[in-house]
């Protein structure tokens, strides 16, 4: 490339990183009105790609254009890191392997070191797109304390649904639960309360 980019660039981040220039933005912003952009996060399981990659320069361009415009725009980064594709790749990799009588407790531990992975190569690829954010302290949805909270704020719903027998969207599969199958989540949900 010309102007010797491939090289200048990484410099350029590792400037930005040194200087810590996104604490420097967001000191200079304390007293302007705040701008928060709730960022859908994407899953940790694999590399960035187009889709992840304009997605998250898109609302980098939005936080920066509101930064620019006085606002204190903060961009907190998170990752899903539950869900069914960290399930498959997971479930996947253990079949490749050969292990194909794995429990749950060790697929569970298997999904959160598999989105660990992805979550620190992502960082760093979302970081060399030049997208500035607290990348330190994301959120990520397999934190307890995330899990805890998310408990407390839907756990009234799924009890009132559970005490009905009832099947909500986060719940497809309850169709197929007998009751008392309810009664242990709604039991295990009040253990988080």
């Amino acid at each position: 490339m010309r102007a010797d980019l491939v090289m200048r660039e990484p410099q350029r981040l590792e400037k930005w990183q040194q200087a810590g220039l996104y604490a420097q933005i967001q000191a200079a912003r304390t007293a302007a009105p705040k701008f928060v952009l709730h960022d859908g996060p994407p899953f940790a399981n694999g590399d960035v790609h187009i889709g992840t990659a304009l997605n998250k320069i898109l609302k980098d361009i939005i936080i920066k254009y509101k930064t620019l415009r006085g606002f204190d725009a903060p961009y907190i980064p998170g990752w899903d890191c539950h869900g069914l594709p960290i399930e498959f790749k997971v479930s996947q990799d253990m079949r490749k392997a050969g292990d194909t009588s794995a429990d749950a407790a060790t697929i569970r531990k298997a999904c959160e070191i598999y989105a660990h992975k992805y979550i620190d190569l992502q960082r760093e690829q979302f970081k060399r797109l030049g997208v500035l954010g607290d990348w330190e302290n994301p959120y990520l949805t397999l934190n307890k304390e995330y899990e805890a909270d998310e408990l407390r704020t839907s756990s009234p719903r799924v009890l009132s649904i559970a005490a009905r027998n009832q099947c909500i969207g986060a719940f497809p599969a309850a169709l197929h639960l007998p009751r008392r199958k309810w009664n242990m989540l709604t039991m295990s949900a009040r253990v988080y309360l």
